[in-house]
């Protein structure tokens, strides 16, 4: 068995003329043509799509795992201290109102409305 893998144009905007698999150089189970638009090659995988090894996909995953606990615990510290900086906000107000000194009382203004009206 084997499958033709038609010309294409690669990312580099070459031509890459059709060619059959399995090649005369490559492995003689690779029987399938895989890849995309831009880029095709001989698998032995019909639903193979990267022609590479997945090892690398354990350091982006342990690379984005630590960048994530990194960044929930500056999260998790930055809520923290939002409570707290609440927390002693509102325990620390005072409970009554300040006295600023001047007592002000109805009183002394109706008496001065009646000065001015009896005038």
């Amino acid at each position: 068995m084997s499958a033709d893998c038609s010309s294409y144009v690669n990312a580099d905007k070459v031509l890459v003329g059709s060619f059959s698999c399995p090649r005369e150089d490559g492995e003689a189970d690779a029987i399938y043509c895989c890849g995309f638009q831009d880029i095709k090659y001989c698998c032995d995988d019909p639903n193979s799509f990267f022609p590479y090894e997945h090892n690398y996909m354990w350091w982006l995953s342990i690379g984005a795992l630590i960048g994530l606990s990194v960044a929930a615990m500056v999260l998790l510290a930055f809520l923290i201290t939002v409570c707290v900086l609440c927390y002693l906000f509102i325990s620390k107000k005072p409970r009554n109102k300040l006295d600023t000194g001047l007592t002000l009382s109805l009183e002394a203004a109706g008496t001065e409305v009646r000065r001015n009206s009896s005038s």
